[in-house]
């Protein structure tokens, strides 16, 4: 909230703090604020002296101050400094935070004001990497329309465009700052001027350096008076006792233990919905929401609150070393209902909810991997778009720039045929369509004669794990940035949570498909997240490309991101299966006709022992689990079905002599039929052959068994 006392600030004229303020008299709790606030300035003299020259510059032209650095800097501290000085001149001042703002040309322009039209005004805009997507526009269309005498200061994380700065017109005109660290003397005279005692500052110094935001937590714990009032220096060794303290002079002590749930929660989502709260924190969430949006140190945008960068570092912190496992369980509960939240909340928000999941959870590659997270904001550069018939012709031209004439023309043929699968991804700063991306899905082939891709996907499929009835395969295909072609980008990032969002949300999703160019940049990240390579290696006019799949049959994807979450929570760094192989975890098993035919030899083997058929992975395929029998059952019904072929009657005696208690050997069951041995092979073979078959139809068709049959047949056996 003191944050926003300066927007409502009169231009204050004449010598600094009149003498009626200084006494306590007339004035506004903003002008007690900003005294305070002037007190307890110090450094930044050469930014200082720029802006001072800049405002001193006369009416013949306009200047732009850009400063950058990252979070915690100072940058919002030295805006309020230059407001103060601004206003003390008699100028114009109009404040804007770019994180209370929709990131468009005409949000920005409306909360500039008057600032774009009366000459000598300033306008300060702070956290400009909320809206980096418009710089273009902001340096070619908004910025020269300013009468001359203007002075425009920006500040965000991110540098400006080279571009813009390699510009000659803005030569003269144009002011970029980094801002770092304090200086060591200035970081020593912040303490000072908070009273800090020197017998703390090199310890504090140490754990904070020259960075204002933690210098200014730092010294709020520093200066603590005994029963005396006078000061002592603190312990400021960085352990878990100086964070605690920290937390409980800059925090507080929460009012109940709710609220310090609420602080938590806060702390590690991205941003924190009253939504998140209730699912949370139960019914008191409306009131705990209010109170932390009260909190001088949490600020809010159009998607709800998050605490400053320092203070978020800090309360994480002293939650994972005060009770790691309440961290774990509260990082589980969070994770659990953010992905619940993916699968329920309408398509036009999935992106949405991919981001706040994704904050949670970060990039498996951990340190030294290639990470294909775009580091910044990728929704204040980019935006995705569903791709309109007035799309397409662009769409064709990104495929045909990027990878060829064969490529643009295999795009063409799918946008005529599954035209709801393009996104187009938009620059925010020019809203060109700058990349694009397909989600193709298949209930059944289509296309293989046209697309080599998709006909390497529909091959490995069927070598290893046809779909089934009501299943489908999706191929995440056309993920084209022609700037940045196959590697990290904004664009990039968003195509791949808009493939995992609709994993997440998908019904009978059996195989996905990710497709990248064969050059091996990507092959480590998606192998750990299980995305495996398939042995084709399709081409595509000159290029050639790399499939990597999942069977998602093998395991929901709803456990397997609890696995992967799980997995980056206790430090593993890679997905570590919680206990056997993927069949073993799975909810129902999927094999491979090859894995599947031995698995029926296994069984046949284990016909009259329970115990072992149980073991058996057949019991746990959606021809036997999702039918309602025992797999027992099944076998017997695919024998069965023996009879219904020509010879059918010799084989099925063969089978079931062979697998009886009675023969132990098939030499012995041999004998008992009165067969030669090799008549009797040829017979076993031909049977489990077709009882497989049988069984495999049942397992890929979805087609129910016949059990009345089955028990007919086995009536008329008994009568006979």
């Amino acid at each position: 909230m003191a944050a926003l006392l300066t927007d409502v600030m009169y231009p204050v004229k004449g010598p600094r703090f009149s003498g009626l303020v200084n006494m306590g008299y007339g004035g506004s709790l903003g002008d007690r604020v900003a005294a305070a606030r002037d007190r307890a300035f110090v450094g930044r003299a050469g930014e200082r002296e720029l802006f001072r020259s800049v405002l001193a510059g006369g009416p013949a032209g306009a200047s732009v101050v850009y400063l950058h650095g990252p979070g915690g800097i100072g940058k919002s501290t030295l805006l309020r400094r230059f407001a103060l000085e601004a206003r003390e001149a008699g100028r114009l001042v109009v404040e804007v935070d770019a994180r209370m703002v929709a990131a468009s040309p005409q949000d920005i322009e409306y909360a500039a004001g008057k600032a774009t039209g009366e000459p000598g005004g300033v306008l300060l805009v702070d956290a400009f990497e909320h809206c980096q997507g418009l710089e273009y526009w902001l340096w070619e269309q908004f910025l020269p329309r300013l009468p001359l005498g203007g002075v425009v200061v920006i500040a965000g994380r991110m540098a400006p465009d080279a571009r813009w700065v390699a510009d000659p017109g803005w030569d003269d005109f144009l002011h970029v700052v980094p801002l770092r660290n304090l200086t060591p003397g200035d970081a020593a005279a912040l303490l000072r001027v908070r009273g800090v005692p020197a017998g703390a500052h090199h310890a504090v110094l140490s754990f904070a350096g020259g960075n204002p935001l933690a210098l200014s937590l730092a010294a709020a714990v520093a200066v603590q008076q005994d029963a005396e009032g006078t000061l002592r220096a603190a312990d400021w060794s960085p352990g878990s006792e100086v964070i605690a303290t920290l937390l409980s002079q800059v925090v507080g002590d929460p009012p109940s233990p709710e609220h310090r749930t609420a602080l938590e929660v806060c702390a590690q989502a991205e941003v924190t919905s009253e939504a998140l709260l209730r699912a949370m924190t139960g019914e008191r969430a409306a009131e705990l929401f209010a109170w932390l949006r009260a909190q001088p140190f949490i600020d809010s945008t159009s998607s709800g609150l998050f605490p400053h960068d320092v203070v978020r570092e800090v309360l994480v912190a002293d939650l994972r070393w005060r009770d790691p496992d309440e961290f774990a369980a509260l990082r589980r509960r969070m994770h659990q209902y953010l992905l619940g939240r993916v699968r329920e909340v309408p398509a036009a928000q999935t992106l949405q909810a991919m981001q706040a999941l994704m904050y949670l959870e970060p990039d498996v590659g951990g340190a030294g991997h290639v990470s294909d997270t775009f580091e910044g904001h990728p929704c204040g550069l980019v935006r995705e778009t569903p791709c309109t018939p007035a799309d397409q012709e662009r769409v064709v031209e990104l495929l045909h720039e990027a990878e060829g004439a064969e490529s643009a023309a295999i795009a063409r043929f799918w946008l005529d045929r599954q035209p709801k699968a393009f996104k187009v991804y938009r620059s925010i700063r020019t809203d060109d369509i700058v990349a694009c991306s397909a989600w193709l899905q298949f209930d059944g082939p289509e296309g293989e004669d046209v697309d080599p891709v998709v006909a390497a996907a529909w091959a490995h499929v069927r070598a290893d794990r046809p779909l089934r009835t009501g299943e489908y395969i999706a191929i995440a295909r056309f993920g084209v940035d022609p700037q940045a072609y196959q590697r990290p980008s904004a664009s990039k990032t968003l195509a791949k949570w808009r493939a995992m969002g609709e994993i997440i949300r998908a019904d009978h999703l059996a195989w996905s498909f990710h497709v990248m160019r064969d050059d091996g940049f990507w092959n480590g990240h998606l192998e750990r997240s299980e995305m495996l390579p398939v042995d084709a290696r399709p081409t595509v006019g000159h290029h050639g490309y790399r499939l990597f799949a999942h069977d998602w049959r093998t395991q929901p994807v709803m456990a397997w991101m609890a696995e992967r979450h799980e997995a980056l929570l206790t430090g593993a760094g890679v997905v570590t299966p919680s206990g056997g192989t993927a069949q073993e975890r799975a909810e129902h098993v999927v094999l491979s006709r090859s894995e599947f035919d031995a698995a029926v030899r296994d069984a046949l083997r284990a016909l009259w022992w329970p115990s072992q058929l149980a073991r058996n992975p057949l019991s746990r395929t959606r021809g036997v689990a999702e039918r309602g029998q025992s797999l027992h059952d099944a076998l017997l019904h695919a024998i069965d079905t023996l009879r219904d072929e020509r010879g059918g009657e010799k084989r099925h005696h063969v089978v079931m002599t062979t697998y009886s208690k009675a023969a132990p050997t098939q030499e012995a069951a041999a004998r008992r039929l009165g067969m030669s041995f090799s008549t009797y092979r040829r017979h076993l073979t031909a049977a489990v052959k077709h009882i497989s078959d049988v069984m495999w139809g049942h397992e890929v068709n979805g087609a129910p068994f016949l059990a009345a049959d089955r028990d007919r047949n086995r009536d008329r056996d008994r009568s006979v």
